[in-house]
């Protein structure tokens, strides 16, 4: 398989981001730490949840207009995937497309990397696929490629720009416009809907939610040597309806210490650390949000739930022609 070797960029120190937010006065931890082999591994299972319906209804809105999408991308560009996680949706995208220069799957865990990659090549032998293992919260680049490519297109799917608050969903698609400042965004948004909907989703009868968010606190203990009882802390997630958003919180069953590193971080009964938003937008509210960072919403996907959307971002300002009613 060529160009098949992970590239890995440098990590934020996992200790330094742990010791910070757990020393704010409302205790944090970033999302992105729970996608660990394990967190992966619990996530590809809560995507095959009946009460998650992101990832299904995402697939469907993709497998009923994929040519549409396909058409977006011309011929020999780069697919760019940020986030790629298994994917499973990207496989689409890939079938679709007979002539692309090569695919650039990046994502944080490199054991979910690997395997998907491996995958992969298995299934487009003859495509170039150049993994790279990073944080997508920092700087993004295209690595070295050995092809010849006349542009590249950022695919962005799941929703997980939602996790960002406004200000660092901006700054991200700041940073994408300067991996290539021509290029198009096809990314995933999940809309506004009625609470009871959102709440079974992050709440999911079989607790493996539960167990991808207790997994933070693992991870922890076992990069770390911290000393968290796991089972002194319980999931919980509640919707924000003034922030828009789900919060996923790990609450304190009682009061207790916890040492990381020769600091102590003490917990009253009932307190809670936040692992994860997840922001719910309109599509209206999103392009405002995205015509900050110098893209306007050319075209939008949805279902008929309009439960979620997949929308194509292009650089530069919206003209009097440009549509998002598809």
């Amino acid at each position: 398989m060529p160009g098949s070797e992970v590239q890995v960029v440098q990590d934020v120190e996992f200790l330094d981001d742990v010791i910070n937010g757990l020393g704010q006065d409302q205790k944090t931890l970033p999302s992105k730490y729970l996608y660990d082999k394990t967190g992966s591994e619990l996530f590809e299972e809560i995507c095959q949840l009946g009460e998650y319906y992101p990832t299904r209804t995402e697939l469907a809105i993709m497998e009923t207009h994929i040519d549409e999408m396909s058409r977006t991308i011309g011929p020999d560009h780069v697919l760019l995937e940020l986030g790629s996680g298994a994917s499973v949706k990207t496989r689409l995208l890939l079938q679709s497309l007979s002539h692309l220069a090569a695919y650039v799957p990046f994502d944080i865990s490199e054991s979910a990397l690997d395997e998907a990659v491996t995958k992969l090549g298995e299934e487009f032998p003859h495509l170039h696929i150049h993994p790279v293992c990073g944080d997508f919260m920092q700087e993004i680049s295209l690595p070295d490629l050995d092809v010849d490519y006349s542009g590249s297109v950022t695919y962005f799917p799941g929703s997980t720009i939602g996790n960002l608050t406004h200000d660092k969903a901006v700054e991200l698609l700041q940073r994408i416009r300067r991996v290539d400042e021509q290029s198009d965004l096809l990314l995933g948004v999940d809309l506004e809907k009625d609470r009871s909907v959102l709440l079974n989703a992050y709440n999911d009868s079989e607790g493996v939610t539960a167990a991808f968010n207790l997994n933070l606190l693992q991870r922890i203990n076992r990069e770390l040597g911290a000393n968290f009882d796991v089972n002194q802390f319980e999931h919980r997630a509640v919707y924000n309806e003034f922030a828009h958003r789900i919060e996923m919180h790990l609450v304190s069953r009682h009061d207790q210490r916890v040492t990381i590193a020769d600091r102590e971080f003490r917990f009253q009964p009932g307190e809670y650390i936040c692992t994860e938003h997840s922001h719910k937008y309109t599509i209206e509210r999103f392009s405002a949000l995205a015509a900050e960072a110098d893209f306007h919403v050319a075209e939008s996907w949805t279902d008929s739930n309009e439960w979620f959307a997949v929308l194509l971002l292009t650089p530069g300002a919206a003209t009097p022609n440009s549509s998002a009613d598809n």
